[in-house]
């Protein structure tokens, strides 16, 4: 849609920024934590850019309140965060670790001190070691209820100040780097039947949190974080667009059809049907799904890229196993689903240097894809730019990333003047962070936290970026000048 005046951000909007547990806090063993799956499998040789693990990360766990006061003085309207399971109940489904829930009941004070809205996301990919060990964590229906209890402990602890909640964290991503490529734990490579039937059990557990957060607080606003990776058919022939729809069905649609309509996409179904992979269903989870899409508030996005769909013949390219960890542009592998679709190159965009395209419109795009299919409010719960930043003369220029989030933000824009109704944008991320398994080299933060590969390098000060006056600025001008 073309407008002649925008009519820019609404007044109340949320300007915020985004980190994850396991990739800032640290203290991996320290006040009766216990140890997650992440802490196990970044000990597995191989697995990570040079080893590299969140025993230390940036040490968020013993400074936040350094790092929360650094967001006061930019003006951050709203911080999103992620807890650790295996910090409040070290075991999964023991008894309640007092230190680690206050921990976070502390953060959430510190945030609201400083006025600043906390955004709580409940499971951001660390699961109890221990879940792992008694029943293979989400390969087991005994997942639901202990995930369910957990969440319920954060519920009671924090609901009185917390309003905006997400269940699940890219579950899209964990579960298709946990099961079918083998990059992320349990680290299992084409286990397609127990990849739909994990992502079964998760969305049974985020539907019964969503029911427990609104009978405890039903003024609560409740989602789920998707990343999502709008497609455009490679050209117009006719085998090109049904790819495309293909791939919408089984790579976005699958999980948001979930958590805003309460089923899965039918065509999606009968494929995985005809395949003998389809979820098998308990007695009772379609009326819980669809009982709890109809209270979810809103979409979470975490919107990095788009990508090219193309037909892909039945002995054409599968899943790709590996991926560019290094930061060498150009070393990203071609991947696609033989008989349906694979994902080439956009020859139109850019990309950064781990091979990700550079696409603002897609921003848009996502949002006017979800208002259409879903009519839902929007939170940006992730976007922002991995990069190596220099740290020259106590100084860090990143005009790169001002000009990335700048696009965006423009694009975000513009999807508001098309009707979209966007609640929030969360950059990716405040501090520097351990970028899971692409090391610490991968810059993603406003805030350049001095430390290296190496676990005892680096004196951990926060150094603030160019980036970080400029969304000062932002933030201060809501949007209008950028």
């Amino acid at each position: 849609m073309y407008f002649e005046k925008t009519q820019g951000f609404p007044k109340n909007f949320l300007w915020g920024s985004a980190s994850a547990a396991y990739q800032v806090e640290g203290a991996w063993d320290v006040d009766g934590k216990g140890p997650s799956n992440w802490d196990k499998f970044v000990r597995i040789p191989g697995k990570t850019f040079k080893a590299t693990t969140g025993d230390k990360a940036v040490d968020h766990y013993h400074r936040y309140k350094e790092d929360v006061k650094l967001m006061a003085e930019m003006g951050l309207k709203t911080y999103r965060f992620s807890i650790a399971w295996s910090r409040v109940i070290p075991d999964g489904n023991g008894p309640v670790n007092e230190k680690g829930l206050q921990f976070y009941d502390d953060l959430v004070n510190e945030l609201l001190k400083y006025g600043i809205e906390p955004m709580v996301t409940v499971y951001h990919w660390d699961m109890p070691q221990a879940l792992e060990d008694q029943y293979h964590g989400f390969e087991d229906r005994r997942i639901i209820d202990d995930f369910v209890n957990y969440a319920t402990v954060l519920f009671k602890k924090l609901g009185d100040r917390v309003k905006y909640w997400i269940i699940m964290n890219e579950q899209n991503v964990f579960t298709t780097f946990g099961w079918m490529n083998g990059m992320h734990p349990p680290g299992k490579k084409n286990e397609e039947k127990l990849f739909y039937q994990v992502n079964h059990h998760a969305n049974i557990a985020f539907a019964k949190s969503v029911l427990a957060l609104k009978a405890l607080y039903p003024d609560a606003k409740v989602g789920s974080s998707f990343a999502y990776t709008p497609g455009y058919a490679y050209d117009r022939h006719p085998e090109n667009a049904m790819a495309l729809e293909d791939y919408n069905d089984l790579k976005n649609f699958y999980w948001m059809d979930i958590y805003a309509l309460g089923r899965y996409p039918r065509a999606a179904i009968k494929y995985l049907e005809s395949k003998g992979v389809a979820p098998e269903f308990a007695p009772g989870d379609k009326q819980v799904l669809k009982e709890a899409a109809a209270k979810v508030d809103f979409m979470g996005v975490n919107y990095y890229q788009s990508c090219v769909v193309e037909h892909n013949p039945i002995d054409g390219v599968g899943m790709s196993m590996e991926m560019n960890t290094t930061g060498k542009k150009g070393t990203a592998k071609v991947s696609g689903v033989p008989g349906l679709y694979k994902n080439p190159q956009n020859e139109f965009l850019s990309t950064t240097d781990w091979d990700w395209t550079i696409d603002p419109m897609g921003i848009r795009i996502c949002c006017r894809e979800i208002t259409s299919r879903y009519d839902l409010p929007i939170v940006i719960s992730e976007n922002g730019l991995g990069a190596f930043d220099k740290l020259e003369d106590g100084q860090i220029h990143d005009p790169y990333r001002i000009e990335y989030l700048k696009k965006h933000i423009e694009a975000l824009k513009d999807a508001i003047d098309d009707g979209c109704r966007v609640l929030a944008y969360c950059t990716w991320s405040y501090t520097d962070l351990l970028s899971w398994l692409n090391g610490y080299q991968k810059r993603y933060g406003f805030v350049y936290v001095d430390r290296e590969e190496d676990e005892n390098s680096g004196t951990l000060n926060r150094i603030k970026k160019d980036s970080y006056f400029w969304y000062k600025h932002v933030i201060e001008t809501n949007g209008e000048e950028l």
